[in-house]
């Protein structure tokens, strides 16, 4: 349905109707009051009178599913993005899913559900609870949402959005702001079926790869690995739709394998190599030692590669390490637009995926090979209770990475009539810069300098040069390419070329500096927008460099190091022990010194204080038997040298007794006269025991126990003492056994 550009009245289609609901009061809808404004009584209807134009067939904003799929799986989550070309943006926006061929006036019609992924950005529509809206009316270039498909029978599903531009609602029955999905069959359950159209546009583009890691502590705190945490090397090709390097729904090649268990992008790179008919440009990135770090500590690695009409889609991968295999990446990107031109550029959050070649389930799983192999999948909320990414109610996994692909050159005729955005249509005169860097890993160069003077001063064909450093080179079996770099060129004064004819580009953003450690070099580029009419050269400068400064502490002979990792658990479970923490080198000294920082760092921990037991002194021998005749009994004694602290274990007892028996006793006077002494005896010595703090000591008198001594230490353990004195020893006591007593225990026994 195509509608005039004039202002007009919106349709009383509710499916319509929802589209323009939240958008009145912020976004210059007219004055009239809401008794005006006409009703029905449909599920999400409710009409507003729009002051403004309504547009079809424009592609400044566009809706998108993350992979591009035509298919949906029942239940699972899909990223929705609605985002606007630069300059364009949007003030207001909705959003809504309704099975094919229904209208939206009724909550059956309404297909899956979404999911908010950032509530200052998005909400649901108040009186229609199933679209989404902006949060509050401001610019904005993109939003982002989740969309849980519906259950299995229900068809296929229309995803529509409207978007508002000051006074223009713009919406489109089909279009960039309408994506259909259908149902997809289970006998082909995970396999990617996207058809790839033929591409039409001319001439090459070039195209810089940004990666940026936010995969942290912070955003991804459960289980995060904090030693080794890294993103390996990238690797990746622009490429024809005849080859495929990896798929959702496909199964991992070895090369991919490699990668995912791995990290060792190398039998990969041989596997695209091989590929040469149907691959334009290898596309390789440095390794990531931590996975993030601020910008301004260390640039995120990019790369550069070309397209052409044949090898118009990029596909790349980088693991996720450690982990079992999982990785993150893009497949088959295509960059080539239906209008016959070239994508300007590509924004999109990456979430990890399962290359199902290992089964494990944590970051540092053992290695557990998935037998037989299964396909590549994304990893989901829901996989496994011991996952990172578990969340019980099914929620959305954070991004982990950001991907950047922005258009910095078009080369040779272009062949689409309009340009597809106020950047430039750059002429094929200079020569054809190679489409990819063959320079091997371990070769470590600064960035090429500007170009020189030509050499040649008439119009006669010269050379010009550009040089570079070889800073490092890792490995000396591995050559390294030449340092210079020529291009043909003609002398000054060939043509009369005003410079102000030329039309030149917006400068793109600076290249990250050439080194990591202390001052080095950067640069921008721009391009020829327009030539002279007359044919002619332009003359004005299409680069720029300036210095920059990474860590300005650093000098050739210091290296750059990682951030320092978590503390280790402490080495004691109660009482004082050692914690350590490390870090890695990232860049030995430039001057080829060692590394003088250190990589470890130990200090002290106190933990809870231990269970202090209660210690006591051997027993001492048996008494005598406390009658001369008949039965009695005798006892023995320890005593405590050590009162149990913070829970330790309680004393046992200090007194045991047990029966004795001499002889028996004669039925006499004198014999009873000998039990009264005997008992006048037991009777004073159970009062000894009394006055001497309970403790017995047979043909003894002791004195009371003194108090306890001052403790010799103030901290980290001392003692205390206290003594019991003789007072009086009767005759028939033994020596061994009366004597002075002493008892020593444990004091201030905190740390200092």
């Amino acid at each position: 349905m195509r509608l005039s550009p004039a202002p007009l009245r919106l349709s009383r289609s509710p499916a319509l109707l929802a589209l323009a609901l939240p958008l009145a009061a912020a976004l210059a809808f007219s004055d009239e009051t809401l008794d005006k404004v006409p009703k029905s009584e449909g599920y999400c209807s409710r009409i507003l009178r729009a002051q403004g134009t309504r547009r079809e067939g424009y592609t400044e904003f566009s809706l998108r599913v993350e992979g591009d799929p035509d298919f949906y799986k029942p239940g699972i989550s899909y990223r929705v993005t609605l985002s606007a070309a630069p300059p364009s943006y949007f003030r207001g926006f909705t959003l809504i899913a309704l099975k094919e061929n229904r209208e939206g006036d009724k909550e059956e019609d309404h297909a899956g559900t979404f999911q908010i992924i950032d509530e200052e950005e998005t909400q649901f529509m108040s009186n229609c609870p199933v679209a989404v809206t902006e949060s509050t009316p401001r610019r904005r270039t993109r939003i982002q949402v989740f969309w849980i498909a519906p259950p299995a029978g229900t068809g296929c599903v229309i995803l529509k959005a409207s978007i508002v531009q000051k006074r223009i609602i713009y919406f489109q029955d089909e279009g960039s702001l309408t994506k259909k999905l259908c149902e997809q069959d289970s006998m082909f359950d995970g396999v990617t079926d996207k058809p790839i159209l033929d591409c039409c546009a001319c001439g090459t583009a070039k195209y810089r790869l940004t990666f940026y890691g936010n995969w942290s502590e912070k955003t991804h705190p459960k289980d995060y690995p904090r030693r080794a945490n890294h993103w390996s090397a990238i690797i990746g090709g622009s490429h024809s739709k005849n080859y495929v390097l990896w798929e959702y729904g496909g199964y991992a090649s070895e090369g991919v394998k490699q990668v995912a268990e791995l990290g060792s992008p190398v039998k990969m790179e041989e596997e695209i190599r091989q590929q040469s008919d149907e691959v334009l440009t290898v596309i390789k990135a440095k390794a990531q030692w931590p996975a993030w770090q601020p910008l301004n500590v260390r640039a995120a690695p990019s790369a550069e590669f070309s397209v052409d009409r044949t090898r118009h889609l990029m596909s790349f991968l980088t693991m996720m390490g450690p982990s079992p295999d999982w990785n993150v990446g893009l497949s088959a990107e295509d960059l080539c637009t239906k209008e016959c031109g070239w994508v300007q550029k590509v924004v999109q959050d990456l979430i990890p995926w399962d290359a199902g070649t290992d089964s494990g389930v944590t970051y540092e799983s053992p290695n557990k090979p998935t037998i037989p192999q299964e396909k590549i999948r994304p990893l989901t909320s829901l996989d496994h209770p011991q996952s990172p990414f578990y969340d019980p109610e099914g929620g959305s996994i954070t991004q982990v990475a950001r991907v950047v692909i922005e258009r910095i050159a078009r080369k040779g005729e272009q062949c689409n009539i309009v340009p597809d955005n106020v950047d430039d249509i750059v002429a094929d005169l200079a020569p054809e810069e190679k489409d990819e860097d063959d320079t091997p890993e371990t070769c470590i160069y600064s960035n090429w300098s500007p170009w020189s003077a030509c050499s040649s001063s008439t119009c006669d064909k010269g050379k010009r040069m550009r040089q570079r450093m070889l800073k490092a080179q890792l490995d000396l079996s591995v050559p390294c390419p030449d340092t210079q770099d020529f291009q043909p060129c003609m002398g000054p004064g060939c043509s009369d070329e005003d410079g102000s004819t030329c039309t030149m580009s917006e400068w793109i953003t600076w290249s990250p500096c050439s080194i990591s450690c202390g001052m080095g070099m950067r640069s921008r580029e721009r391009y020829v927008k327009q030539f002279p009419e007359d044919g002619s050269v332009c003359t004005l400068p299409t680069e720029e460099t300036e210095k920059c400064t990474v860590n300005e502490e650093c000098s050739p002979s210091s290296c750059l190091m990682t951030e320092w990792g978590e503390w280790d658990d402490c080495s004691a479970t109660c009482g004082m022990g050692m914690k350590k923490r490390h870090r890695m080198v990232k860049m030995s000294p430039a001057d080829g010194s060692a590394c003088k920082a250190e990589t470890s760092q130990a200090e002290k921990c106190m933990m809870p204080e231990c269970p202090i037991d209660c210690e006591l002194t051997e027993w001492s021998q048996w008494s005598e038997c406390n009658k001369s005749c008949g039965k009695g009994h005798m006892i023995r004694t320890r005593m405590i040298q050590m009162e149990p602290q913070f829970g330790g274990a309680p004393c046992p007892e200090t007194v045991q007794r047990k029966k004795c028996r001499i002889r028996k006793c004669l039925r006499n006077p004198s014999i009873q006269k000998l039990r009264w002494r005997e008992a006048r005896e037991s009777r004073r010595n159970e009062q000894l025991r009394e006055e001497s703090g309970g403790e017995q000591f047979p043909g003894c008198r002791m004195r009371p126990w003194t108090a306890w001594s001052e403790c010799t230490k103030l901290c980290g353990g001392g003692i205390q003492e206290r003594y019991m004195t003789v007072k009086k020893r009767f005759k028939s006591s033994q020596f061994t056994s009366c004597k002075d007593k002493k008892e020593i225990r444990a004091c201030n026994v905190h740390p200092c």
